[in-house]
């Protein structure tokens, strides 16, 4: 007697869903791909932090004995603003290279190229100090900058890409987790016993060739985008090895013709270039939701917080000695964060996780405000304070820290895949500059009352996602598509259009279109 089958699991979208274990090459593809590019991006933000006075002695040092006389005050300001800052622009110029590289060299081969860059960038820093040469820190730090960059918009991209639906989000927050995991490495090694010393301080630098390094070593071995195999090099066969190695089973057909299905449903299946994307009214508010998301994540004042962090410790009592201990307590929240998000992403969606985090911030925010101008005349209020940094950083970490980049990957189809993340780049790190830029001038006129800009930012960008965006949670790329249609005044093609749309897409291998019922695969 036949087993009844088994019942099947509904989508949100009423289709079914067959929903396959976690495979090892998955998970080592969203790890290693995370630790060689998002973790160095994490490290490169704290790791100046711990040897910000030691680098500046180290300035003055070597300007002593070329010119004979110490750093003035306000040439000392301007080189470590440019140590700092140059990053931001590094970053600038690797998400503006992005689209040429990744049509060239592919998602994975993108990413392998980058740490040469990341490789260059950890030699110049670390020998720096040895050569007497500030310079070759600001050309690291631009080096880093481009890395980070690249690796910001492959990445994402690469990991929505090789991912099941119904897993999407949790291994697009490998991104996000690496991010945290790196900052908290970076307060870590800069901790006084470790490297945090004047003797030392160079080989912080030096810590990042082995994330690269490790990333070398394994991702060759992995596969490309099947995607990216599929649509864009015409390499069906690559492409049905990448899914099977991917997912773990040898029948793959539904995803191949799910991919074909993508690339008829698309008027031009080349990639688009940024100027077309810009042009085209079809994809006009998934652009504007990428634009807002993006410019919240880092106008959201999250880098600005730690600009109060220590001052705060300071006058809840701490004594100067242990504060960078106290400090990792914001990098250990911040990590925990992302972890708890990346697994209930897939229960509760993107949407919901990103509304409750800015809103979340924007509570916080307002009640930091509150406690800095009552900091004064009550001994215990500094801990209230402290206590919202951390519930600020948490808040962040839940939603706005890492899905802005997994959004970017769903909102569009394959052949306007790069050019967004492209335009998503470039507002990440033009808004990121600016805070460094203008926070200070902020901080100055509104002193304690400085959050509140930030209050603003959270609410407004909560508002807009609130109406704008549609849940993307277990949805194919062109049931996504098909969701902002309304929006954006297109016609949504009739059922009976899809049904075509299906049947016209390129044939199996035995020469017969497959059911259309086979198309509702796990991608």
């Amino acid at each position: 007697m036949d087993k009844p089958p088994k019942e099947q699991k509904m989508s949100d979208s009423g289709k079914p869903s067959e929903k396959q274990p976690i495979t090892g090459c998955l998970l080592s593809a969203a790890f290693f791909g995370a630790l060689g590019s998002s973790f160095i991006y994490g490290y490169n933000l704290s790791v100046v932090n711990a040897p910000a006075l030691y680098i500046k002695a180290f300035y003055n040092k070597t300007w002593i004995e070329r010119y004979g006389e110490p750093l003035e005050v306000e040439t000392a300001t301007f080189l470590w603003s440019v140590t700092v800052s140059i990053f931001s622009i590094g970053g600038l110029l690797g998400a503006l290279s992005v689209s040429m590289i990744i049509k060239v060299l592919g998602r994975k081969g993108t990413l392998l190229l980058n740490n040469s860059f990341a490789l260059i960038a950890a030699l110049l820093l670390t020998l720096g100090e040895r050569a007497k040469s500030f310079e070759m820190l600001f050309i690291g730090r631009l080096i880093m900058g481009i890395d980070s960059g690249i690796a910001l918009s492959v990445l994402p991209m690469y990991l929505g890409e090789i991912t099941p639906r119904h897993i999407r989000g949790f291994i697009g927050q490998f991104n996000s987790i690496l991010i945290c995991l790196g900052v908290f490495m970076g307060q870590v090694l800069g901790l006084p016993e470790l490297l945090g010393q004047e003797s030392r301080w160079s080989y912080l630098f030096a810590f990042l060739a082995l994330p690269a390094m490790l990333q070398l070593c394994v991702l060759p071995f992995l596969p490309e985008s099947p995607r990216y195999l599929l649509i864009e090099r015409r390499d069906e066969a690559g492409a049905e090895r990448a899914f099977q190695r991917f997912l773990g089973k040898k029948d793959v057909s539904q995803e191949l013709e799910e991919v074909h299905a993508e690339a008829r449903a698309q008027e031009n299946q080349h990639t688009a270039s940024v100027l077309q994307l810009l042009r085209n009214p079809a994809v006009r508010w998934q652009l504007i939701t990428i634009v807002i998301t993006m410019a919240c994540y880092q106008l959201c004042g999250l880098n600005a917080i730690w600009y109060y962090t220590s001052g705060i410790l300071r006058e809840a009592g701490f004594a100067e000695d242990i504060i960078p201990y106290i400090t990792l307590s914001t990098g250990a929240v911040e990590t925990l964060a992302a972890i708890v998000s990346g697994l209930v992403i897939e229960r509760i969606g993107r949407k919901p996780l990103l509304i409750f985090g800015f809103s979340a911030m924007a509570v916080f925010f307002s009640l930091l405000t509150v406690f800095l101008n009552f900091q004064d005349s009550l001994s215990w209020m500094p801990y209230l304070s402290y206590v919202c940094i951390l519930a600020v950083i948490a808040s962040f970490c839940s939603g706005p820290g890492g899905i802005p980049f997994i959004l970017t990957g769903e909102l569009f189809e394959q052949s306007y895949r790069p050019a967004a993340f492209m335009i998503a780049g470039i507002v990440n790190w033009l808004a990121n500059f600016a805070v460094g830029l203008m926070f200070p001038f902020i901080q100055e006129k509104l002193q304690s009352f400085a959050f509140l800009v930030f209050v603003v930012v959270c609410v407004l960008g909560s508002i807009y996602l609130y109406v704008v965006l549609p849940e993307t949670k277990n949805k194919t790329f062109m049931e996504i598509s098909q969701s902002f249609a309304k929006i954006n005044k297109i016609p949504v093609p009739s059922s009976g259009q899809e049904m075509e749309l299906v049947l016209s897409s390129k044939p199996s291998r035995n020469g017969k279109v497959q059911d259309v019922a086979k198309i509702e695969s796990s991608f």
